[in-house]
């Protein structure tokens, strides 16, 4: 069998783009011979199409997309997946589905079985699980048809699974001799290898071939690889899709030669989904120019060369914003960095509406000594300085902080914060270095001495970060277990860190959610994001700490419920 793997990058609610982009690949794909498309998961939607799901216009707009895609067909059929109608009552009355097209007409749908409902997906908020599901016969094989998440539950491969049933066992219990899945399927950190060795396990497990086709590109926060694998019925990786890019595979699966599969290292990685999802939010919301502040320290150093990679440097905006505070190794870093980027860059010190702001205040703060009030102050001076420029001039704003400021809340609300798109909220500083560095692999983009110099938010004289916040080595590796892993108190003692500066982290963690509330949209690239896929109270007494005993503090007291204002 000739199959041909749509790897495509559809925009939610497109309908007339995707399918115009989908019969492009299929009429190419059917003139070279093929026996089938293949294309992704809700691709006539695009994916995640949310709450879209209850507009009746979407959904018509969805159905009539799938018509004009059945009517181009002839001999050679497409797989397709789309918002199917579902019968189950009581129940949501939508299925989230894959149709065989050909010949003018819909031959066969079958409606996915495990809605995944946790972390980024809710899928159970919109959709009816399939009741049952059954080879569909074509051209003399039996394929059995999953739909992203019905490949992720094997119980030889999830030492822990989240249902009961096996989809691709089933299937193939049932008859089906070739198992094709198309997916949404979501990049972090890890689920490239992830991914690879659970789809070679079922492949040998079953002894089918397994055809796994990816969407590709960024959709709000989340970002899509592509990599869309297949393997023979030995288990053996014969085709490989792009990472980060659209591709069309051609795959013959009675003549196909084992690959060798190549798992890369993590900086380039991250770095090509950043880029991909910087450059489709940009696309999908229609705006074209970014501008953004360059204080001369690494993170906003990062977030520039992100920007004119995936939007061009003609289209990016770089503005240094000094203080009375600021060195001149920042500007003189901010302005080389901009140089070689080849971005436009411009100073506009903030001192004269600084000092207007402090003697319009004088009277109310009379006999009060300056504190993180007068910090806050000049960042959103800067803040309210970038978003006038990207009112006037129709560009969009990006802030420039990493997830461990965030975690923790170093960070202004309507100053640093302010922007639509926060390129690197979920790249911890450790690896916003890790990467700075890849990046200057072959010659120097970014300033060494962004590298090399302390990193500061140059609100107040001689400050560091590292005077309210442990070493960045120390504070990721406590955020990563307490964030990502989920580890307690005790937990991250025993691995070793100090107690005192667990006890600080935790609680500045559990203070700050009112600000990632508040945060603009971020890329998820780690397996635990600030974004939808955590869903914190902001008001609520529980204290992570209760039951922890501090140096002159009875244990079970609450600490002090007030959020931090930094």
């Amino acid at each position: 069998m000739k199959l041909v793997l749509a790897q495509l990058n559809p925009t939610i609610g497109d309908f007339d783009g995707n399918v115009r982009r989908l019969l492009d690949v299929y009429e190419e794909a059917a003139a070279a011979g093929a026996d089938l498309v293949v294309s992704s998961e809700l691709y006539v939607t695009g994916y995640p199409p949310r709450d879209l799901l209850y507009d009746r216009g979407f959904l018509a707009g969805n159905r009539a997309a799938l018509h004009r895609l059945a009517a181009a067909t002839g001999q050679t059929a497409l797989l397709v997946g789309f918002v199917d109608e579902s019968a189950t009552r009581p129940g949501r009355g939508l299925a989230n589905a894959a149709a065989l097209l050909q010949n003018g007409r819909i031959t066969a749908v079958r409606h996915k079985t495990l809605l995944p409902t946790y972390d980024v997906f809710d899928e159970d908020r919109y959709f009816d699980p399939a009741e049952q599901n059954t080879p569909v016969p074509f051209r003399g094989r039996r394929l059995g048809l999953t739909i992203c998440e019905d490949i992720w539950n094997d119980e030889d491969f999830w030492p822990q699974r989240r249902y009961r049933s096996n989809p691709p066992a089933e299937l193939a219990a049932a008859g089906a001799d070739l198992l094709l899945n198309i997916s949404a399927s979501p990049w972090w950190l890890g689920k490239t290898r992830t991914r690879y060795e659970m789809l070679q396990s079922l492949a040998r497990k079953l002894h089918r071939p397994v055809v796994f086709c990816n969407q590709v590109g960024g959709n709000d926060e989340l970002i899509f690889d592509g990599h869309s694998l297949v393997f023979d019925a030995d288990g053996n990786l014969v085709a490989e899709g792009r990472r980060f890019a659209e591709d069309v595979l051609h795959v013959d699966l009675n003549n196909a030669a084992p690959q060798r599969f190549v798992d890369p290292a993590e900086e380039p990685m991250v770095w090509e989904a950043l880029v991909l999802g910087t450059r489709d939010y940009f696309r999908k919301c229609g705006f074209q120019k970014a501008v953004l502040g360059l204080s001369g320290g690494i993170d906003s150093a990062l977030t520039a060369c992100i920007a004119a990679t995936a939007l061009g440097p003609e289209n990016v905006h770089g503005v240094s914003l000094p203080s009375r505070y600021s060195s001149p190794g920042s500007l003189s870093d901010a302005r080389a960095l901009a140089s070689r980027l080849g971005i436009r860059y411009d100073v506009l010190p903030i001192e004269p509406v600084f000092e207007a702001c402090r003697q319009q205040l004088a009277p109310l703060f009379r006999g009060l000594p300056e504190d993180v009030t007068e910090e806050n102050l000049q960042a959103r001076i800067r803040g309210l300085l970038l978003m006038a420029l990207s009112n006037k001039f129709g560009s969009l704003l990006l802030t420039t902080g990493n997830k461990s400021e965030l975690a923790v809340g170093y960070c202004t609300l309507y100053g640093d914060m302010n922007g639509g798109l926060a390129v690197i909220s979920d790249v911890p500083k450790t690896l916003v270095y890790r990467i700075a560095r890849w990046i200057n692999r072959e010659r120097e983009i970014i300033p060494a001495a962004c590298l090399t110099k302390p990193p500061s938010a140059e609100l107040r004289p001689n400050q560091t970060d590292q005077d309210t916040l442990p070493p960045y080595e120390i504070l990721d590796a406590i955020l990563e277990a307490a964030i990502v892993r989920g580890q307690t108190f005790d937990e991250i003692v025993r691995a070793g860190q100090d107690p005192e500066t667990v006890r600080r982290v935790l609680q500045m963690i559990h203070r700050s959610e009112y600000k990632r509330r508040q945060a603009p949209p971020g890329l998820k690239v780690t397996t635990k994001a600030f974004g939808i896929g955590r869903r914190v109270p902001v008001a609520h007494r529980f204290d992570p700490l209760a039951s922890v005993q501090a140096p002159g503090r009875t244990a079970g007291v609450p600490t002090d419920p007030r959020p931090s204002i930094p």
